[in-house]
């Protein structure tokens, strides 16, 4: 029995709470991908719904935890992509939604949350500094905050894709999650290791970003004082301990990428399986480049977490 904060009634119920929509994501065995990395490579696709992401898995649930208490009005602070959930799933429960986030987020993300009908609020400095405005927010005006990884819901919402990749993961020898506030690693990796505990959870965040991986290498909360990454989605500084807590319970391994190898993750899984994606959606083919003999032969599921990426900078990505 794993002690976390997650419960797997909770998360089978969770499913019940999440508009369909955002459920049975595609699964699927990449031929191509595989073929050009030299093992077996399933992609789990997170970016096929409204909002090109997996967080509003977890958004779903919060929104309707906050509208069955009445509530008419939360907060967030976001790098991109909670916001534009939060929206989505705000809006269809009548609440009036706040994302802060910093300026220098992607343009793409911060035009969608507005276009999902949230108030944004720009910060001069990075997530950290969106956070602690969110919190002041939040204070000022009674409402709640949404804080990812945190809040239970966000974790057991992105655990359902634990519980869909559970139901094939018999052939599966490793799955590979993106690392950042831990919500999506704590979650899908708790069902795995419920569930399929045979399969390995392998963590991955940029060598640019790494405090959760330098965290759960050291079992203590690790900061750093800057982040240094195009992967903005998982550059966090500051690890939450109750999050730590429960990943140091269910990850086997965490591991960091450099930029270049996230970069060419990101033109592989463009040219072998058709697929534009943010950078830390291609995490995990950065980490099976970066350590091919671990993975030769193996049979390795990737989650690809999020698609929201200003054009202009994908283009200079991965142009060859």
């Amino acid at each position: 029995m794993l002690t976390t904060r997650l419960d797997l009634a909770r998360i089978r119920a969770a499913r019940r709470g999440i508009d369909p929509v955002f459920l049975d994501s595609p699964l699927y065995q990449c031929d191509a991908l595989g073929s050009a990395l030299g093992c077996t490579v399933s992609v789990k696709l997170e970016t096929a719904n409204p909002v090109r992401s997996f967080k509003a898995r977890g958004t779903e649930l919060v929104a309707g935890l906050l509208a069955g208490q009445g509530r008419t009005a939360v907060v967030c602070a976001s790098a991109g992509n909670l916001g534009q959930a939060l929206g989505w799933s705000g809006r269809r429960r009548g609440l009036d939604v706040t994302v802060v986030a910093s300026r220098a987020a992607p343009a793409a993300k911060l035009d969608r949350i507005q276009a999902l009908g949230a108030e944004l609020e720009l910060v001069d400095g990075d997530f950290e500094m969106a956070r602690e405005r969110a919190v002041s927010i939040a204070r000022q005006r009674g409402v709640r905050l949404v804080e990812d990884s945190l809040d239970i819901e966000t974790c057991e919402g992105a655990a359902t894709i634990g519980l869909e990749l559970a139901s094939g993961a018999s052939s599966f020898d490793a799955v590979l999650i993106a690392l950042g506030g831990g919500a999506m690693a704590t979650g899908v990796g708790y069902v795995l290791k419920t569930l399929s505990p045979h399969v390995e959870v392998i963590c991955v965040q940029p060598l640019g970003a790494p405090a959760m991986t330098r965290s759960w290498q050291q079992r203590r909360v690790v900061t750093t004082d800057s982040t240094d990454t195009i992967a903005d989605g998982v550059a966090g500084r500051y690890p939450i301990p109750e999050v730590l807590d429960d990943l140091l319970t269910v990850a086997d391994d965490a591991v960091l990428v450099h930029e270049a190898s996230i970069i060419m993750g990101m033109r592989m899984l463009l040219e072998h399986a058709g697929l534009v994606v943010e950078p830390s959606a291609a995490l995990g083919v950065a980490a099976i480049l970066e350590d091919r003999d671990r993975f030769a032969g193996r049979h390795v599921a990737t989650i690809i977490c999020g698609s929201n990426v200003d054009l202009g900078a994908y283009q200079r990505w991965v142009r060859t």
